[in-house]
């Protein structure tokens, strides 16, 4: 099943060039009293909400994709978590460019010495909403992703269990400007983490270890890989990061991206695609 979030917040399930609108569902979801809950209602229901998409998705409204505005698959997640130099050929990269570096170890290490690093959540957008530009006179960069979105509480989780905690998979953008300063601020800047075309659920896509993923800058290849080059495949993430955070429903962990970063600018279009989830394309402008 692949489901999306559309123009002004509709649910929509996605097959083939169409979305249809299924929204009525999101009537099932239960009424909150503040404090509301952490995590995201929807990605947490999604198993027993798939009948209901299914009848309802009979008598839908249909649009073609190309006339809707596609907004992030997840709503509200908790935290977006990245994994950062997770790839050995861009952990190679980052540590022979200064431009990638900037003389800061921690970004010369491999993520089982970095860790994860923290991405505001307000800096989550969807494919049809633009990357804006923050700082134009520093080099910003893209870089592609495979993103897990958790679909149950997990905390201290195996890695031979933790695919049983995944919701689904969606294409991430890493957005980050180079910079000396920690990565949760350089990477945090509004509309800086791109999700999207819509989530893949995990049921068809049960394993996440092969899988090509690339994107390219204005029709030019920048980035060209295969998830089974992580040097911690998603099942270790997945462990790794509940080791240390309780995983919630919604929340994204952005898997790492591999080698061929390079600078974007206002103009510029990036198309990214990953096998099996699908392919996006956003637009970067100025601020």
């Amino acid at each position: 099943m692949r489901v999306c979030l559309f123009d002004e917040n509709r649910l929509g399930l996605v097959e083939n060039e169409t979305v249809r609108d299924v929204t009525s569902v999101l009537d099932k979801l239960p009424s909150r009293r503040y404090p509301f809950p952490q995590g995201d209602a929807f990605i947490a229901l999604l198993p027993s909400l798939r009948d209901a998409i299914a009848t309802a998705a009979r008598s839908a409204s249909t649009k073609r994709l190309s006339e809707v505005h596609l907004l992030s698959p997840v709503a509200n997640p908790s935290k977006v978590m990245g994994a950062p130099v997770n790839y050995q050929k861009h952990l190679t990269e980052v540590a022979t460019d200064p431009n990638l570096h900037h003389q800061n170890k921690a970004h010369m290490q491999a993520i089982h010495q970095s860790g994860f690093f923290l991405k505001a959540n307000s800096s989550i957008v969807g494919p049809s909403q633009n990357v804006v530009i923050r700082h134009p006179d520093r080099r910003t960069d893209e870089e592609v992703e495979l993103a897990v979105v958790i679909g149950k509480r997990a905390q201290a989780v195996l890695a031979a269990e933790a695919l049983d905690y995944v919701a689904g998979y969606c294409i991430g953008l890493d957005i980050s400007i180079r910079g000396p300063e920690e990565r949760s601020l350089r990477k945090s800047v509004d509309t800086y983490t791109v999700l999207g075309p819509w989530l893949v659920t995990a049921d068809e896509l049960a394993d996440p270890s092969h899988l090509d993923l690339q994107i390219s800058v204005n029709g030019e290849l920048r980035q060209k890989a295969n998830t089974r080059y992580l040097i911690l495949g998603i099942p270790e993430l997945i462990e790794f990061a509940s080791s240390f955070y309780t995983l919630l429903p919604g929340d994204v962990l952005l898997s790492g991206t591999p080698e061929g970063v390079g600078p974007i600018k206002p103009g510029d279009v990036m198309r990214a695609s990953i096998e099996r989830v699908g392919e996006m394309t956003v637009h970067v402008r100025a601020g």
